[in-house]
């Protein structure tokens, strides 16, 4: 080689977490795109199971208590019940598709022995980031614009805030999908990934204002339920769709912009480390 291809060399050559390749100042937007758009492609190949069984099941949840509650259900935060509930259910159903997301498909590939593929390009620990959560955000966003049009539809009320919803849906899908990033570095199988979802992300999901309004809980659960940073996702989806919150949008949107700078950072670490990935 040249002594004039040296410093060339160098310039163009930057960090990958698998094979130790350098480059300065650059990205490498080939390999992002290509990431980007594997993990799109892999969602909807199976649509039928990512976009629209999420509706399905949005609706049945609806339909089930419109069926048992009737008109018995009383108003909350002075909105009629189901207009109370829709945007709980959507924000649920966003944040358990975000977090499935990029927790299946580094699992998948874990478990199948593909991982490598991922990590021998020359893709920086932040490219291997932005491409996972791309998935995770256009998925994310679907799930939204499906069950969003559908809420519309059925409970006959708009949009109150609409950039509100859609800054709290994209942060739903950067944290969890940086959750479901960092659930699976450390699942090993597909068992310990089930455990996590379960017990973990399910459950806060579900007990943090989606089917009530926190104000209504005992102490000392109505204090630890503004500890649950999922709590002031769901409540500023609900602000942003009907105008009314449990807690102040902006402190929702203040606390959640943290948690999602804490979660990618560690996932980034994890990611440059090349931790539970390379073995």
């Amino acid at each position: 080689m040249t002594q004039e291809a040296k410093p060339m060399e160098r310039r163009i050559m930057t960090d990958s977490p698998a094979m130790g390749v350098r480059r300065f100042g650059r990205v490498n937007w080939l390999g992002l795109r290509t990431l980007a758009t594997r993990e799109v492609m892999r969602f909807m190949a199976v649509w039928q199971q990512t976009v629209f069984a999420p509706l399905m099941t949005a609706g049945l949840f609806v339909l089930v208590f419109a069926l048992a509650l009737g008109q018995g259900r009383g108003e909350v935060m002075g909105l009629p019940y189901l207009v109370f509930l829709g945007p709980g259910i959507l924000m649920m159903t966003v944040i358990q598709n975000a977090f499935a997301n990029t927790s299946s498909s580094i699992t998948s590939a874990k478990v199948q022995g593909n991982i490598v593929d991922t990590l021998m390009p020359p893709l920086s620990a932040g490219e291997l980031l932005a491409g996972y959560l791309a998935g995770s955000v256009v998925r994310a966003g679907l799930v939204a614009l499906v069950i969003g049009t559908g809420m519309v539809v059925v409970t006959g009320a708009g949009v109150a805030h609409p950039v509100w919803a859609a800054g709290f849906v994209l942060l739903a899908a950067l944290l969890l999908g940086g959750l479901g990033i960092l659930a699976g570095i450390l699942a090993q199988k597909f068992d310990q990934m089930a455990a996590i979802s379960n017990f973990i992300i399910t459950p806060l999901s579900f007990l943090s204002g989606t089917f009530y309004s926190v104000q209504n809980l005992p102490a000392p659960f109505d204090t630890l339920s503004h500890w649950n940073p999922i709590f002031y996702l769901i409540d500023g989806a609900r602000y942003g769709v009907t105008g009314v919150s449990d807690a102040p949008p902006l402190r929702g949107l203040v606390i959640c912009g943290l948690c999602v700078a804490g979660v990618l950072w560690l996932a980034w670490r994890w990611l440059k480390s090349g931790y539970r990935m390379k073995a």
